[in-house]
């Protein structure tokens, strides 16, 4: 039987990185565990053993059930009856099987029924479930709620809400509203203390909220009369049997069309408060939303993997001029690109999850993940779209087809570089990783590894990019505010293309599979930096307003 965990290598990879050993043992604090579960690991070699185990049960479901599910699941998508949301049938099996075999809530602590595993095993999990359907691990990754429950709700509301998480209750976070997107300060559902009841009353309408009709969310509301910005919003939990909240309607969304996106209303709703009053963006939110960047690198990762999967197979099954069409120069360099990019994404996508797994021990790793986060987001994303649009190309008009998946998967990965923050805002994050030095201390980092004479070349040609970059973020050192913001977007570029050119020539060292994407993405990536700097570095301030201008004219 097919399975999308052992048919891919790269993926047990992962946990043979050197940092496995000392993530596992934070995890674990002394595997104490075992004492009180007899299914926690004694040591480093059973815990991973667990990871690989548990990665088999959901490659097996997601080969064998959810990915044949996908094209139902898609065209039927989630319905609406008085209010409440019916998801398909096949997305329904899809959740039904996952709970069954216990594996939501893996990430979870023990105590409240899940797995205890890392955020590299949870992370791997949402990848292969997005290989198989992106739409439904909207559904499968909102499980990271309870990540926010668990860090900063009171122990009675933990108790309360996370042993549910296992049982297959499902989450959503409900945050942005018809006025308020990207500009979450500008949030005004209110939220009003009822003395009485001893229960916080939420009012309002919220936008744009996927699997809206879960049984367990997370509110970002204004808890504080008279304010208009981010100091007056507090964060809640809300469960949906205390009633209160009613789908007004589901999005008829381009993709991911087996998730609901919904609008709701909230009237006099019951909320308990998580953590502090006044927090609920510049911190909780703020945490809850590097988790859910994080959950779209993994599922962009899952997305590319696709799409490559299906380019190959209609490449080695199609057959022109007498030969199948992956023998021809210009498809197997459009394959050659989709694989280098998908691994290049991997790679960053785990270095990522294993600074998030050991930011809470040392501050330098968070750091680390705190400029990561946005970076992978932002790359992968991008790639997650080249790579299906590639796909798609090569299977040329029968790609275009709903008979082939690769026009599901095209339309599903447009999504990933605009929710949980668009591609431009996450560069906004990105951008202190290079106005601050971390990305280029990391390089410099990357770059002291040694290397096997064999692959000496591509160490150069890094060093050389390197000394490039630095010259370039240099130049805009004591630049005007606006004219670095015009460049961000190519800085933090030219600082992750850097970067995943690093870990794959790493990877490549380790194991010789990757060896042939380490060569073709340090030679694309050094092309496309030279591409940037030269803009930069030639780049008049005045020119955009010049165009604007003569655009007025031209409309006038």
């Amino acid at each position: 039987m097919a399975n999308f965990y052992t048919d891919n290598g790269d993926l047990a990879y992962q946990f043979r990185h050197p940092l496995m050993q000392k993530i596992v043992q934070l995890k674990e604090q002394g595997f104490t565990d075992k004492e009180k579960f007899d299914y926690a690991p004694h040591d480093v070699e059973d815990a991973l053993d667990s990871y690989e185990k548990v990665m088999e049960i959901i490659g097996d479901i997601c080969a064998n059930t959810i990915a044949p599910n996908a094209e139902e699941a898609d065209h039927e998508g989630p319905t609406l009856h008085d209010g409440r949301v019916a998801y398909a049938r096949a997305t329904a099996e899809n959740h039904r099987l996952l709970t069954q075999a216990g594996l939501y809530g893996i990430s979870l602590p023990r105590q409240y029924g899940g797995l205890n595993f890392s955020m590299v095993a949870a992370v791997m999990a949402s990848e292969i479930v997005s290989r198989a359907d992106a739409g439904f691990s909207n559904i499968w990754g909102l499980q990271d709620c309870a990540e926010t429950i668990r860090e900063y709700a009171s122990e009675e509301v933990k108790d309360e809400f996370l042993p549910r998480i296992n049982k297959g209750d499902t989450c959503s976070m409900d945050l942005t509203e018809p006025d308020a997107g990207s500009d979450l300060q500008a949030v005004m559902l209110k939220a009003t203390y009822d003395e009485a009841r001893g229960l916080w009353l939420l009012n309002g309408v919220k936008r744009f909220i996927t699997n809206g009709d879960a049984q367990i969310k997370l509110v970002l509301a204004r808890s504080e009369e008279g304010t208009t910005d981010g100091r007056g919003l507090s964060y809640f939990v809300h469960d949906r049997a205390w009633g209160g909240v009613r789908v007004r309607r589901i999005e008829n969304k381009l993709g991911i069309r087996s998730s609901p996106t919904c609008e709701l209303t909230f009237t006099n709703a019951p909320a308990k408060l998580i953590g502090e009053r006044r927090l609920g963006l510049i911190k909780y939110t703020m945490s809850l939303m590097n988790g859910a960047r994080l959950g779209v690198g993994a599922q962009s990762v899952g997305l590319s993997e696709a799409a490559y999967r299906e380019a190959l197979k209609y490449a080695n099954e199609r057959i022109q001029f007498g030969k199948p069409i992956i023998q021809f120069p210009a498809v197997y360099e459009m394959l050659a690109t989709i694989k280098a990019k998908l691994q290049a994404s991997r790679a960053l996508l785990y270095e990522t999850a294993r600074f998030v797994d050991l930011s809470k021990e040392q501050k330098q790793y968070h750091r680390l993940a705190d400029c990561y986060t946005p970076l992978l987001k932002l790359m992968a994303g991008e790639y997650a779209n080249q790579n299906a649009y590639d796909s798609l190309q090569i299977h040329g008009g029968s790609g275009f087809m709903k008979e082939y998946p690769i026009e599901r998967i095209y339309r599903d990965a447009r999504i990933a570089t605009i929710y949980e923050g668009t591609s431009q805002l996450q560069v906004i994050a990105a951008i202190k990783g290079v106005t601050t030095g971390l990305f280029l201390s990391q390089i410099k980092a990357y770059e002291a590894r040694p290397v096997p004479a064999e692959h000496e070349h591509l160490k150069e040609i890094l060093h050389q990019m390197s000394n490039e970059y630095e010259q370039t973020v240099n130049l805009l050192q004591n630049a005007p505010s606006e004219q670095l913001d015009l460049h961000a977007r190519r800085l933090v570029e030219m600082a992750g293309h850097l970067i995943m050119s690093h870990l794959l020539l790493y990877d490549a060292q380790q194991d010789k599979s990757f060896a042939l994407s380490a060569e073709y993405f340090t030679f694309r990536a050094q092309s496309w930096n030279r591409e940037h700097a030269c803009f930069i570095h030639h780049f008049k301030p005045n020119y955009y307003q010049n165009v604007s201008l003569q655009n007025q004219t031209s409309s006038d």
